[in-house]
């Protein structure tokens, strides 16, 4: 019983600190992606309570989020409303839902590391370009600033006051006071700060103080039936738009392969190491992107910061998210005047900080330490997520990885070179782990170049998956090249069901006629 109960009080306090951390993100993505500020509220309350319910992870935290910025962006422009957007989350929460019946949730393992972290470097690049004409007020229809004196113009010295204390807390709370006051987090102490500095303003110096279009603007309702008048439905006439299906499938691909890395990332966090069921976990955020959709929120998946954040709270089961997700519901129709004290600057600070861990230096430095063949299509997703839109981006991105592999593959095949060969020595070829049909070009000239009369042993003892072609390349030089050049090929540690006979028993060492003087071909050690 004591158990449950600290259970319970872990959940609740952590609850209440993801809370605090989620509202100004809440509300930053929604000015990030140029939506109504109530529709990131709306996906807030909707990824603690509806998500949280549903989802087998015990610690993830749903809700909008910054990776899914660009995309809100772009397909709020290309539509022409939000109401025709939702629509498009509606149907990107459906086809989740139906990659999680297909069992999809292992497709993120198939996107390269390299494409993914230039995908979200290329995010942040965007968040910061679109966020920092706020940092100064400039708030027109477009935040472009297109000349100096277009943003003198609209310079606002209180707004950037405001924005600078806020990222000076932001960098202090982050160096200093990060791990001593756990339960405000930076973005909210920033927050804070710039609420009561603007309420120093209107006391003292009115011509600097913040109203109207630099504050946050959360509808306030005077009856439960004004609160519920709120909420906007999507425009399901619009559904037969081809755009508003290629909205729906970026967002569903961009929000599952982030929720699947956030839930990777959750699972390895858990002290008792609990397993997240991927497929299951679309199906639920297939579910919270259509409720989403029906009711006007932003698209969600799962986030990292308010994941990790929860964790490093103490929560011990999804009670934490629901409760996180309860009080959200609670700020919005209970005390909306609070929020909308909220100066737009010190949201921009936040989320120029956050963009900035989405693209900061070191991540470039890793990725160039990496080598040419990582590095390349990390620039290249950037570039493409940047200049043009995030689906094309990542479609370069993977087109550049796919031709570096095989590229990489051609330069590092094996061949064999006759003048280091001597007569009776004993060729050994071993197969990596994973033998695809990347591989099969390389593999076939290695074998094209084994000298006549000499002994071959192909090992596949450590092979756990091989490609069909490639086993038809190796079933016909053993049975038709090998015996044309009188070459004694043995094979060993192919499973039965290659259907390929094998010499050897899979043992670690060949057998004893061809102990000695073996020529190993080490390369394909990482084939």
């Amino acid at each position: 019983m004591k158990g449950v109960f600290n259970s319970i009080k872990n959940d609740i306090s952590s609850g209440i600190v993801v809370f605090l951390v989620a509202v100004p993100l809440c509300l930053g993505i929604a000015l990030a992606s140029g939506a109504p500020f109530f529709s990131g509220m709306i996906a807030g309350i909707i990824g603690g309570i509806v998500i949280g319910s549903i989802s087998n992870s015990s610690l993830s935290v749903s809700g909008p989020a910054a990776g899914l910025t660009a995309v809100v962006l772009t397909g709020i422009a290309t539509l022409g409303s939000f109401q025709i957007f939702l629509c498009s989350v509606f149907l990107a929460g459906a086809l989740q839902f139906v990659l999680g019946m297909l069992r999809a949730g292992s497709v993120a393992n198939y996107f390269p590391g390299s494409v993914i972290k230039g995908m979200l470097t290329g995010i942040g690049i965007i968040i910061i370009m679109k966020q920092l004409p706020h940092v100064v007020g400039y708030y027109q229809t477009t935040t472009a600033i297109n000349s100096v004196s277009d943003l003198l113009s609209n310079f606002h010295l209180g707004v950037t006051i405001i924005s600078l204390l806020a990222f000076l807390v932001l960098i202090f709370w982050e160096k200093k006071l990060v791990n001593k006051i756990r339960l405000i987090p930076g973005a909210l102490a920033a927050v804070i700060l710039g609420v009561i500095v603007n309420q120093v303003f209107v006391l003292l110096y009115p011509e600097m103080a913040l109203e109207g279009r630099y504050l946050v603007n959360v509808p306030v309702a005077d009856t439960v039936t004004d609160f519920l008048n709120f909420f906007t439905l999507p425009e399901f006439s619009s559904i037969w738009n081809d755009d508003v299906w290629i909205t729906a499938a970026t967002i569903a691909v961009v929000a599952s392969v982030e929720t699947l890395l956030c839930i990777d990332a959750v699972d390895k966090m858990d002290p008792l190491r609990r397993v997240t069921d991927q497929n299951r976990e679309l199906k639920a955020q297939g579910v919270g992107n259509m409720v989403s959709g029906l009711l006007g929120g932003l698209p969600l998946t799962s986030v990292i910061v308010r994941s990790s954040a929860n964790v490093q709270a103490g929560a011990k089961t999804k009670a934490s998210t629901i409760t996180h997700g309860l009080l959200l519901l609670a700020s919005c129709a209970l005390v909306p005047q609070l929020l909308n004290r909220i100066p737009l600057g010190s949201l921009a600070a936040v989320l120029i900080v956050t963009g900035y861990k989405l693209a900061r230096i070191e991540i470039f430095k890793k990725m160039y330490r990496s080598g040419i063949y990582q590095f390349l299509p990390f620039i290249i997703t950037i570039v493409g997520v940047v200049a043009t839109d995030l689906l094309k981006g990542v479609a370069l991105g993977l087109v550049t990885s796919a031709a570096s592999i095989l590229y990489l593959n051609m330069k590092n095949a094996y061949y064999f070179h006759k003048e280091k060969y001597h007569d009776g020595e004993i060729i050994k070829i071993h197969l990596s782990e994973e033998v695809s049909f990347l591989n099969k070009a390389s593999i076939k000239m290695t074998l094209q170049h084994l000298p006549a009369h000499s002994k071959v042993i192909i090992d596949a003892s450590n092979a756990k998956y091989i490609d069909f072609d490639v086993l038809e390349l190796i079933r016909e030089f053993k049975d038709i090249q090998a015996p044309e050049k009188q070459i004694d090929c043995q094979l060993m540690g192919f499973k039965d069901s290659y259907g390929v006979n094998n010499m050897y028993a899979v043992t670690s060492e060949p057998a004893s006629a061809f102990k000695n003087n073996i020529v190993h071909s080490d390369k394909y050690a990482n084939v």
